[in-house]
């Protein structure tokens, strides 16, 4: 287990990214709430050590992403509409950047996975390729579809 002090630092340091990657697949700041503290009940009760920092963010990006696909798996969750959707945060955005973001959040969970990492967290294709346990030749490929289904969506030249 991990002591509070240890636990408040990783909140410090990865609550924004534990939240945007949830957001990104939940698409709901309730559910992205409930999963964000799942994440860190996790961390606490987890025994390993780290290597170093890069170890403990991967470990809690591969959570992140593992307990987003679990909690969409509940069928609760498949039977029930997201109150965000009507709510009036969604019209204060721009519309060409609800655009993109549809479009991003649209694409299948293995691009819109390696899209994200890449281009948001700074990630390159190695290290993506061991944070989801794939070949770096492979989130290459992905990523480069990912891109072309990006581009065929929104219509452009490129991103």
């Amino acid at each position: 287990m991990h002591s509070e002090q240890e636990v408040n630092r990783a909140i410090e340091l990865y609550a924004d990214m534990i939240r945007r990657i949830c957001l990104l697949h939940l698409k709901n700041h309730a559910d992205t709430e409930d999963v964000f503290q799942e994440v860190f009940l996790k961390y606490i009760l987890y025994s390993g050590a780290f290597e170093n920092e890069e170890h403990e963010k991967a470990w809690f990006i591969r959570v992140t992403v593992n307990s987003c696909k679990d909690f969409m798996r509940n069928i609760f969750r498949r039977s029930t509409v997201p109150l965000d959707a009507l709510s009036e945060d969604a019209a204060s955005v721009m519309p060409e950047q609800m655009e993109i973001l549809q479009v991003v959040l649209s694409l299948p969970t293995k691009y819109k996975d390696v899209i994200y990492l890449h281009y948001y967290e700074g990630y390159t294709a190695k290290e993506i390729g061991t944070i989801l346990n794939k070949k770096e030749n492979t989130i290459y490929s992905l990523l480069s579809r990912g891109r072309e289904l990006l581009k065929k969506e929104l219509g452009g030249e490129g991103i």
